[in-house]
């Protein structure tokens, strides 16, 4: 079954644009576009689509608001902002709003789509410098205080390899595990945590120190 993708978008070009690339691609369909916050917020509680791609900097109501207004009416329709904007300040404003990840514009057509996948699948992808951006704002001194939380050696590479930004597909590949697996390996992580979203564990591991790994079987 496909993707069914909504965009929200004032450029028509660039609206355009992606209309074309969600369409042409196998897997994943255009369920509705929007050029402003207030239609999109008129018409996505009536076709519910899977994801939502949201530009963050629209005319009239922005996305931010958009997407906080649009949450409560439906909660299962995941929201990605795409924007050129790295201010971390729009960053947590959109996530605290209830979308659950934040691209720049200029991420490629192929990076977009698997973003798109990882977020249906309950991923929060995030552009890599914007991943850095949340890491930076984390950081704290050494002298922080730390969570004790016993996580795996296996689940701690995981989680620095999710605060570093990578997508599932990605970490799968880098540590040569199935996509099932790491989809595992990050729910436990999430339950240990006691969080539900990557940005919330990437939030917690970074705020209070990384989380002491169980010691490995011998």
């Amino acid at each position: 079954m496909s993707i069914a993708v909504t965009i929200v978008e004032d450029d028509a070009e660039v609206r355009a644009s992606l209309v074309r690339l969600i369409d042409s691609s196998p897997g994943y369909r255009c369920a509705s576009h929007h050029a402003s916050g207030e239609e999109a917020l008129a018409q996505i509680p009536k076709i519910l689509p899977d994801v939502v791609l949201m530009d963050i900097n629209l005319t009239g109501l922005n996305g931010v608001e958009c997407v906080r207004r649009l949450k409560p009416l439906a909660p299962a329709t995941q929201i990605i902002m795409l924007t050129v904007y790295q201010n971390t300040e729009h960053i947590f404003n959109a996530l605290a709003s209830g979308a659950t990840g934040y691209l720049l514009k200029q991420t490629p057509p192929a990076e977009l789509l698997a973003a798109i996948t990882d977020v249906h699948a309950g991923g929060s992808p995030m552009s890599s410098h914007i991943a850095r951006k949340i890491v930076q704002s984390f950081q704290r001194p050494a002298a922080s205080v730390r969570e004790s939380v016993a996580l795996s050696p296996r689940e701690m590479e995981v989680l620095d390899l999710l605060a570093k930004g990578y997508l599932y597909k990605e970490i799968a590949e880098l540590m040569k595990l199935t996509y099932a697996t790491v989809h595992t390996h990050i729910r436990h992580i999430y339950e240990k945590l006691h969080v539900r979203s990557r940005t919330e564990a990437v939030a917690k591991h970074l705020n209070q120190g990384r989380p002491a790994p169980v010691a490995a079987a011998k």
